[in-house]
């Protein structure tokens, strides 16, 4: 509702305007006004849903309008729901996954970067996770199918943004030491809930998604073969949930992944093509090739 909005927002402006500091800001603002507006309610369902959206569009606006950082502003805001459901003993990770999809449709509404959107977002779901003894390995899975569902809810889910989104996943987790399996598997989940079927346009998404998560993987240092088996993974749960054709949705992440990794050296194609040869998650994996390898 949009008292609990405004309250919110006025509350992170009044504070800003004393202390300056974003994501704490953001995170007590937001822990506290979700857990008085969930008191009473079952903390379930619509009431959790409503709510979680209704703190995490304030904060957004709040900062907006102080002219402040939205990156650090969606971290404090899934730190703080993490915290405000903890309190009352609502389902975090549910939580999670909301909070991340509203940040993400706002940023794109708003135009600003996905991929810091992203970024911070996967940052506040670890620490937030960390904070209150909630699996971070869900929690980045959650937030990140969150995310890219937030594309679909403004009507941007595109293969350019949904990659924006992946790079952003992938740096947010590198950053704080996040588990990169679970950003891939969360991140191709909600690619394949967001496209809907597999089409042309379907596989093409999930491919160049899946090969972003291992280009970027690459640039930070992370395990190549644990990304690119996420982003199976992610593929056929998605493929499971929305009743398509799980072997094809397979084959396009690997085959997106493999592609990918042809620009990143032999080794790395290698190391991907062992570690996708065969079946995953009970699905069997067909590999196309040759692809053009970087020596």
């Amino acid at each position: 509702m949009q008292a609990l909005v405004d309250g919110v927002k006025n509350g992170i402006v009044g504070t800003i305007k004393g202390a300056g500091e974003i994501v704490d800001t953001v995170a007590d603002t937001v822990s506290g006004s979700l857990s008085n507006a969930l008191k009473g309610t079952g903390n379930v369902g619509v009431a959790l849903t409503e709510a979680v959206t209704d703190v995490t569009t304030g904060a957004i606006q709040g900062v907006s309008q102080m002219g402040g950082d939205l990156g650090r502003a969606a971290k404090g805001a899934v730190i703080g729901v993490l915290q405000g459901t903890k309190d009352v003993g609502a389902n975090a990770l549910d939580a999670t996954g909301s909070t991340a999809e509203r940040l993400i449709s706002t940023t794109a509404e708003v135009g600003a970067s996905l991929t810091e959107g992203a970024a911070q977002t996967i940052e506040g779901a670890i620490e937030g996770a960390k904070r209150v003894g909630v699996n971070a390995i869900d929690a980045v899975t959650v937030a990140s199918a969150g995310a890219v569902k937030g594309l679909g809810g403004v009507g941007k889910v595109t293969t350019t943004t949904a990659s924006e989104v992946a790079r952003g996943i992938v740096e947010g987790a590198a950053h704080v030491g996040g588990d990169l399996g679970a950003a891939a598997k969360g991140t191709l989940l909600g690619v394949v809930r967001g496209v809907k079927d597999l089409g042309t346009a379907g596989v093409e998404m999930i491919g160049t998604t899946a090969g972003t998560l291992v280009t970027t993987t690459a640039k930070v240092g992370g395990n190549l073969g644990v990304t690119a088996k996420g982003a199976v993974e992610g593929a056929i749960a998605g493929a499971k949930e929305i009743g398509v054709d799980t072997a094809a949705a397979a084959s396009a992440a690997a085959n997106g992944a493999l592609k990918a990794a042809g620009s990143v050296s032999t080794t790395a194609v290698d190391e991907i093509r062992r570690t996708l040869t065969g079946t995953i998650a009970g699905v069997k994996v067909v590999l196309k090739e040759p692809f053009t390898q970087t020596a």
